[in-house]
């Protein structure tokens, strides 16, 4: 029975960033970049003005005595390359133009003091500035390409496109986004006593949870995926819909899994010609996990019970998909350090993972164990935010001891 970290060990060999494709830059947030990309344009584009106020020209000494013209306002989006010396008169006092926030700063001036720290005459049309004597050479001016020149690198490959990533894409007319490909993922539920959610269970019958979860979680994760129906104890329905399956990247299968006279998932994944990499992890819930692979990709067979399905995915499934589609990721690499604020029971061989209430208390995370009745008990994972992990042979902890969490949602 593999370890966790034997597990993966096993599995990651096999997953591999998927093939690069280009989507628009309204859907590639939360998309990996398959290949570099680099400044079209300098930015700022120009020599412009930080704030709003008045362009000071170059060499102008500025104190209580100096009584300047308002010159005209130069505008953000106004044309760069002017010069102060082509829009006033050379005699008469000195003139100095108003500049708005972006506006191109005059070649021959040479910093910009802010409205605020300017008295201005308004019927006179004259400025004074008395607090701005301390203004140096340069201040209040952004240059050009101060943030990025030209064809100078933005962002690299296995970068996450984020919110505010798409800002930079759009500053630089960027549409057309080299990403890695989405996994295709499908999904089924097997087992002769499973009706689905919408239907009142008969005796001996239960409702499938999984579908549902696998749906919400994949969604969550930002990927379209496609269910394939409940899957009966039967080996020609379980040969159909695990043939359907496998033409996705990544087929999930729950139950069948276990060491009953029904379940199939297993030899059905053998002579499908699938390679089983493992099918027991030294887990609590979650021990009979099975994960396999053929030449076109990835099959898992996550136990039964609720709490299994969902632990197994949260600790293989979503971090093989995430690596799948370029990201950085493993079993637990997602796991914080968190404050006990109830006892904290022991394991023995194999780590157990138990939900938990997560919160966060002046900036020091939290966690309550909630521990389930088994791995059947939905309500006790459905109804967390969390999950603490106790690795194999760990003594049990008290209240104010540390352990570790991740979120789940």
């Amino acid at each position: 029975m593999f370890t966790v970290n034997e597990a993966w060990a096993a599995l990651e060999p096999h997953l591999m960033p998927l093939a690069t494709t280009l989507v628009s830059r309204s859907q590639s947030c939360g998309r990996v970049l398959s290949d570099d990309l680099n400044a079209t344009l300098d930015v700022p584009p120009s020599d412009v003005s930080a704030m709003d106020g008045f362009a000071i020209p170059q060499g102008l000494i500025l104190n209580g005595d100096l009584n300047a013209a308002i010159g005209p306002t130069i505008a953000a989006g106004q044309a760069p390359g002017l010069a102060l010396s082509n829009l006033v008169a050379d005699s008469g006092p000195p003139v100095i133009p108003r500049i708005m926030t972006g506006a191109p700063v005059p070649a021959d001036c040479d910093r910009v003091v802010p409205v605020e720290l300017a008295n201005v005459n308004v019927s006179r049309d004259r400025v004074t500035f008395p607090q701005a004597s301390s203004t140096t050479s340069g201040q209040h001016i952004r240059r050009q390409g101060e943030v990025s020149r030209i064809g100078s690198p933005l962002m690299r490959s296995g970068q996450q496109v984020t919110s505010a990533t798409t800002s930079l894409l759009a500053t630089h007319g960027l549409d057309r986004i080299p990403v890695h490909r989405n996994p295709s993922v499908a999904y089924a539920t097997t087992g002769s006593e499973i009706v689905g959610p919408e239907a009142t269970p008969a005796p001996g019958q239960i409702r499938d949870s999984h579908s549902t979860f696998f749906h919400a979680a994949l969604t969550g994760l930002g990927l379209q995926a496609t269910g394939l129906g409940i899957v009966e104890d039967d080996r020609d329905a379980l040969r159909r819909v695990v043939q359907e399956g496998l033409k996705s990247d990544v087929l999930l299968l729950s139950g069948g899994v276990s060491m009953g006279e029904f379940d199939l998932v297993e030899d059905m994944l053998k002579d499908q010609g699938c390679e089983l990499l493992f099918d027991s992890v030294a887990i609590q819930p979650g021990k009979p996990v099975v994960a396999a692979v053929h030449k076109e990709g990835l099959v898992f067979g996550l136990p039964g019970n609720p709490a299994s399905a969902q632990i197994t995915f949260w600790l293989f499934v979503e971090p093989a998909l995430r690596k799948l589609r370029g990201e950085t990721a493993a079993p637990w690499s997602n796991g914080l350090t968190a404050i006990l604020e109830a006892p904290l029971p022991g394991a023995h061989g194999r780590d157990r993972f138990l939900p938990c209430a997560l919160r966060v208390d002046s900036g020091q995370l939290r966690a309550t164990p909630k521990p389930p009745r088994g791995s059947h008990d939905v309500l006790a994972y459905g109804v967390a935010n969390g999950l603490v992990r106790i690795p194999q042979h760990q003594e049990p902890k008290h209240a104010g001891a540390t352990c570790s969490v991740r979120f789940i949602n």
